[in-house]
């Protein structure tokens, strides 16, 4: 599963692969200026390719094994890794709440409510993307819940469900009931990205509590 948080010294060690500041690409915060904060480790996937096609989740389009991406590395506390954190953001006259978002991997398997609270200490407004297989801790401001394939959901309600379409064991009507604010259908990366869109579109079109999701970043060349 990748590098975990771990103990070291009676503390808590942040692993994470990569930190950057971009724009938010995807659903309802789409546009919008944050740091995103990638944790190593997935509960779904190694992140090896060799376990891909026995994983429950197959599709997944990011890294997220290891520390060695642009600023990642291991972080001692939470103080330290919000710290890192604060340093990505343009600064205090920049006009906006800090934002960052929580992805991975699988945030919720190191986000912890030490970190939440230093992120907020720093004036942070926290985003967090999640499979939804791991409990939530207090105090995230938005929570987008992504369903994959037969991965069992303990986070009922959110702000935002974000389903990767299609999924032949993640039809977007098992979730339409749930309690979120937002449903978003987000077309499958690869290949078949074309007919994704297109079927994506058409199923938003006949059925309007969906709406379509574009990963906007990769158009314009974003990471």
């Amino acid at each position: 599963m990748g590098l975990l948080c771990g103990r070291r010294g009676g503390g808590v060690t942040y692993s994470v692969k990569e930190t950057y500041y971009t724009l938010q690409g995807e659903g309802a915060h789409s546009g919008r200026a944050a740091v995103f904060l990638r944790f190593a480790g997935c509960n779904l996937w190694s992140g090896l390719e060799r376990d891909r096609r026995s994983a429950v989740c197959t599709f997944c389009d990011t890294d997220f094994v290891g520390t060695n991406g642009p600023g990642g590395g291991r972080f001692a506390n939470a103080e330290h890794l919000a710290e890192h954190v604060s340093a990505m953001w343009p600064g205090t006259g920049s006009g906006a709440r800090p934002y960052v978002v929580c992805t991975g991997g699988e945030p919720l398997l190191q986000l912890d409510s030490n970190l939440i609270d230093a992120l907020h200490r720093k004036g942070f407004e926290i985003g967090v993307e999640t499979n939804g297989t791991v409990e939530a801790p207090a105090g995230i401001d938005w929570l987008c819940v992504s369903p994959k394939s037969t991965a069992r959901l303990v986070i009922m309600r959110g702000d935002e469900l974000k389903l990767v379409f299609p999924q032949v064991d993640a039809a977007p009507e098992q979730f339409s009931k749930l309690d979120f604010k937002h449903f978003f259908l987000q077309p499958m990366d690869g290949p078949m990205k074309s007919e994704a869109t297109a079927a994506a579109a058409e199923y938003c079109l006949a059925h309007p509590q969906w709406r379509l999701s574009l990963q906007s970043h990769k158009l314009i060349g974003l990471p």
